[in-house]
């Protein structure tokens, strides 16, 4: 009697090892949803954190992230380091991080106008801003102080634009190309009928050192940039861009007060990569409120010359869409290009 024998005939080794190689690949997959699955939940954070500065060390971002890093780190019982990873304006930082894992362990603290203003002067970036990344909190805001150096006879934006119209030549505005700064100055003036002859600089901080020296007339940077010239009598205040009197810029008129809704500054924002789960968005977003609220955090802020904000991580986004299409329409009626 002859052996019986199957119709399916036995793998040949190739397809043995495809087969397990499949089948590892299967049980890999699985591990790594049921990682992420772990992460979703109570369990986050289970190891260190790494906050991506998009700018050199010293600056606002730089302070506010080390701040809030420390309180985070306390906070999770897990350490929380702070990388600068300067360049390109704060893109080059920015797109590593938005092409990071989405996992809650790879975060992005920066001044939020790189986000807005990017994709309108520099439109082959290489991401998103609106598409590859999630707001989490935005813990911080400093409004832009318009600044003159000291013997310009001016008070008031109004009286800027008075002297700026007699004047024999142009009133000169230092400023970062392509920065929420210059496009801010573009629209101020625009509003109070006349133009500023715009100087451009390579940092916001080489612009206010040459108006403190006088060989400028006029800058716009964040009220933590300038108020230390501004009390130290190096430089005039003439007006600040926050909704209402700000509380470190006491005796400074609003520019809103004058210019309906004008509000600008430095919008200091916290994201982490998209497709990061919500439970993760939301443990971040409710740690940093729960931070900003605390009175000796609220403080310091406030001595640095910021001011915490609420809004949601829903609301940035929606803040975020808003923004860039109105920076993007100054850009595009000024015609401005990134250097």
């Amino acid at each position: 009697m002859k052996a019986q024998t199957s119709n399916t005939p036995f793998p040949r080794p190739q397809a043995r090892r495809a087969l397990l190689g499949m089948a590892t690949a299967a049980m890999l997959a699985g591990a790594s949803l049921q990682s992420l699955a772990a992460e979703d939940g109570a369990s986050y954070p289970s190891k260190l954190i790494h906050i991506t500065v998009p700018n050199p060390a010293g600056g606002t971002s730089d302070v506010l992230a080390r701040l809030l890093g420390k309180e985070l780190s306390e906070m999770f019982k897990q350490p929380v380091i702070v990388e600068n990873k300067a360049g390109a304006n704060g893109q080059i930082g920015a797109a590593a991080v938005a092409k990071s894992a989405p996992d809650g362990y790879s975060l992005l603290l920066l001044d939020m106008s790189v986000l807005t203003i990017g994709p309108s002067v520099l439109p082959q970036l290489p991401y998103n801003p609106m598409k590859d990344l999630a707001p989490i909190a935005m813990p911080a805001f400093s409004p832009h102080l318009l600044v003159v150096k000291k013997d310009l006879p001016v008070k008031n934006i109004d009286e800027l634009a008075a002297y700026a119209k007699k004047s024999g030549k142009p009133v000169s505005f230092g400023t970062p190309l392509a920065s929420i700064s210059q496009l801010a100055g573009i629209l101020l003036a625009q509003d109070r009928g006349f133009e500023f002859n715009i100087i451009g600089y390579k940092g916001g901080s080489q612009a206010l050192a040459d108006l403190a020296g006088g060989q400028i007339d006029s800058a716009m940077a964040s009220v933590i940039a300038t108020n230390q010239l501004v009390q130290g009598g190096k430089v005039k205040a003439i007006a600040v861009t926050s909704a209402k009197p700000f509380a470190a810029t006491p005796g400074v008129p609003t520019v809103a007060s004058q210019i309906p809704n004008f509000v600008t500054g430095s919008w200091q924002g916290l994201l982490a990569p998209a497709n990061t789960p919500p439970a993760v968005l939301d443990k971040l977003q409710d740690a940093v409120q729960k931070i900003v609220a605390r009175p000796e955090f609220n403080k310091r802020l406030l001595e640095l010359g910021s001011e915490p904000t609420s809004m949601t991580r829903q609301q940035i986004a929606e803040w975020m869409k808003t923004e860039t299409q109105r920076w993007g329409k100054v850009v595009k009626d000024n015609n401005i290009k990134a250097e």
